[in-house]
C-alpha cells in the first residue's frame, strides 16, 4: 500500500507541480501580452515625441534658414550704402574742382583754341569719372523748380519764363544714385 500511496503522492505532486507551471505560463503569457501592449503604447508614445521633435527641428531651421536670408540681405544692403556714401565723400571734395573748371570754362571766351580745348578735355575726363562713380549734375536754366533737389536762393519776376522755372543756376547740384551730394543753388522765375 505504501507504493500505491507513493505512486498517488508522486502524481499529485507533478499534477501540482504541472499545475504551476500551466499558471507560470499563463502568467508569463499575459506578462508577454501586457508587456507588448505597454511596448506599443510605449512605442507609440515616443513615435509621437520623436514627431514632435522633428517639428520643432524643423520649425527652429526654417526660421534659421530666414533669419540668415534677411541678414544677407541686410548686409547686402549695409555694404552698398557703405560704398555709396564712402563715395559721396570722396566727392564732395573733388567738386569744387568740377565749379573751377567749369568758371575757367565760362572765362576763357578771350582765350586760345587749345587752352578752352585743354580746359574741355579736362571736363571731359572729370564727367566721365563721376559717371563710372555713378555721379550726375543736375541744374540747368529752364528745369522745373523742385524743393526736393533745388535750393533758391532768389526770385525774380520775369514773364518770358514760366512759373516755378530755374532762371538762373548759381551752382550745380549733384546727386549720386538717389542721394543728393549737394543740392543745386538756383534763382527761381515767378
Amino acid at each position: 500500500m505504501l507504493a500505491k500511496e507513493k505512486k498517488t503522492k508522486h502524481v499529485t505532486e507533478e499534477e501540482k507541480i504541472n499545475e504551476n507551471e500551466q499558471s507560470i505560463n499563463t502568467d508569463e503569457k499575459e506578462a508577454v501580452e501586457n508587456s507588448a501592449d505597454t511596448a506599443e503604447d510605449a512605442s507609440s508614445k515616443e513615435i509621437d515625441t520623436l514627431k514632435a521633435e522633428i517639428e520643432r527641428l524643423k520649425d527652429a531651421h526654417m526660421r534659421c534658414a530666414a533669419e540668415y536670408a534677411n541678414y544677407r540681405t541686410r548686409t547686402d544692403k549695409e555694404k552698398t550704402e557703405i560704398y555709396t556714401n564712402a563715395t559721396i565723400d570722396a566727392i564732395k571734395n573733388i567738386l569744387p574742382i568740377a565749379d573751377s573748371i567749369d568758371i575757367a570754362i565760362a572765362a576763357s571766351a578771350n582765350a586760345s583754341e587749345e587752352y578752352k580745348k585743354g580746359l574741355e578735355l579736362i571736363k571731359a575726363q572729370l564727367d566721365k569719372s563721376f559717371e563710372a562713380l555713378g555721379v550726375e549734375s543736375y541744374g540747368e536754366v529752364g528745369d522745373s523748380f523742385d524743393p526736393e533737389l533745388y535750393n533758391a536762393i532768389a526770385k525774380i519776376e520775369d514773364e518770358s519764363l514760366g512759373e516755378n522755372v530755374v532762371a538762373t543756376v548759381f551752382q550745380k547740384g549733384y546727386k549720386c544714385k538717389e542721394k543728393i551730394i549737394r543740392y543745386c543753388m538756383v534763382q527761381v522765375a515767378n
